[in-house]
């Protein structure tokens, strides 16, 4: 029930006000003075003022300059008997939200309430998804190890500049953060970041995606589109998995970096762009130009400054750090008690083998919660880290994994080996259903795909 005061010094106008508003399930408060008003407004939590001009001790128009800068936000409607234009004005000048001449209209009064509640109910809204908004605002790089450190200087150092960078590393390493970041501290922080997954989008949509396309330049193109490089114009483009981006796609990026110009698909002007580009990739580009898969020139240009990522097994000191944060922030999220983590299930969590990286472990955490009591504990790590429910014991892995690791000649190859091993464990397990197990194991489709035909497995092997 929206709580309403009336400001007036005419006893026949507040009962009248208060005998319509309260029919109308308002619940009224009324003054006969501005004084006692601002002392209301101070203590009380109204959500709508209807406040008299022409007032004894206080004019109305000093209460609600007062009023205002007491409550910013509060709706106030002004009233007055000697109703002009110019008075109307100065009213809302002061931040009034509407003004009505006595004797009141009953239609234009309630249809004034009603419209002074719902602005103020906006107003609230929009306060609580602003502060929504600014607790999801770009996650902090946790972690104090040497490779996280270095890179936050790097990210110092470079965001400042144009400089363009080219983030590599595993999935869900977390390059899309350090790309968020790069972007929040450099002198586009105002300007749109735009983000573009080039595994995701098919190579032959690739260019619409990223240039745009005038109307009928194919057949399902009903309508001129603006593509991400025109819609990041002035702030940060990144391409996320850029190793998978179809050739042409590439040889027209290479030219819009080149010269800040582009062409939609299917139309002949040239549109200037200003954007930064910051490209990322979990692949090695110098092997996939060897192959013939990438352009040389085009990794020249987007490779000015080099971050690497490491995978979560290289920073285990930070697992700790990186564990309370996001128990702390599911816990909340989740409107529970923040639960402890163990001594034992940090040392538990930091042997496993964490080949979804941050992402993976932040699954892990939410999972723990879920199904541990108020602590969490070595035990709960060993019972729950895996979803199959199988117990992970790093010690006696290799003794009865039946290797013999002189069999491999170096790491890469026992490295493909055991993703092979691997992907095919999981593909079984899944019956084969290749999205199912892309999300399982937390890659994009079009790479398992490219994993399965790497490694030549086949169905019923």
């Amino acid at each position: 029930m929206a709580k309403i005061l009336i400001i007036d010094d005419e006893r026949a106008i507040r009962n009248t006000l208060r005998e319509i508003l309260e029919y109308e399930d308002f619940e009224i408060e009324d003054v006969d003075n501005g004084v006692d008003g601002l002392d209301l407004i101070k203590r009380k939590n109204y959500d709508l003022v209807l406040c008299d001009i022409k007032m004894n001790r206080m004019d109305g128009m000093e209460v609600l300059s007062a009023g205002l800068e007491i409550r910013p936000d509060l709706p106030f409607i002004m009233i007055s008997g000697h109703g002009t234009v110019e008075t109307a004005v100065e009213a809302s000048k002061k931040g009034a939200f509407d003004f009505i001449s006595k004797p009141p209209d009953l239609n234009r009064l309630l249809i004034t309430v009603r419209n002074a509640l719902d602005r103020g109910s906006l107003v609230t809204e929009t306060k609580v998804l602003k502060q929504k908004v600014s607790k999801t605002k770009t996650r902090e790089i946790l972690g104090e190890s040497p490779s996280i450190n270095k890179i936050k200087e790097t990210i110092e150092r470079v965001a400042p500049t144009e400089a363009r960078v080219l983030v590599t590393g595993a999935n869900g390493s977390g390059k899309e953060l350090v790309a968020r970041w790069l972007h929040e501290k450099s002198n586009r922080a105002q300007g749109p970041m735009v983000e573009v997954n080039c595994a995701a989008i098919p190579s032959e949509l690739i260019e619409s995606e990223l240039f745009g396309h005038e109307k009928g330049s194919f057949t399902s193109a009903v309508k001129q589109r603006i593509g991400k490089f025109e819609q990041a114009n002035g702030g940060t483009l990144f391409l996320d998995e850029i190793g998978d981006m179809s050739a042409s796609a590439q040889a027209k990026v290479l030219r819009a970096l080149q010269e800040s110009k582009i062409t939609r698909v299917g139309g002949e002007k040239e549109i200037d762009v200003n954007v930064r580009v910051v490209a990322a990739t979990n692949k090695d580009l110098l092997k996939e130009i060897e192959a013939g898969n990438f352009r040389m020139d085009l990794y020249h240009r987007l490779n000015v400054i080099h971050i690497h990522v490491p995978p979560l097994v290289e920073r285990k000191s930070d697992i700790p750090l990186l564990s309370e944060t996001f128990c702390e922030e599911i816990c909340n999220d989740y409107g529970m008690p923040v639960k402890k983590i163990s001594a034992g299930a940090y040392e538990a969590l930091k042997n496993l083998p964490w080949t979804g990286n941050i992402r993976e472990l932040r699954n892990v955490i939410e999972r723990l919660i879920i199904l541990s009591d108020k602590t969490i504990t070595e035990d709960d790590v060993k019972a729950f880290s895996n979803p199959s429910g199988s117990i992970y014991e790093p010690e006696t892995t290799s003794k009865s994994s039946g290797l013999n690791f002189d069999e491999f000649v170096n790491f890469q190859d026992y490295k493909d080996y055991a993703e092979k091993e691997y992907i095919k464990f999981k593909l079984e397990k899944n019956n084969w259903n290749v999205s199912k197990t892309a999300e399982d194991i937390d890659i994009q489709r079009s790479h398992l795909y490219s994993k399965i035909e790497k490694f030549g497995l086949k169905r019923g092997e």
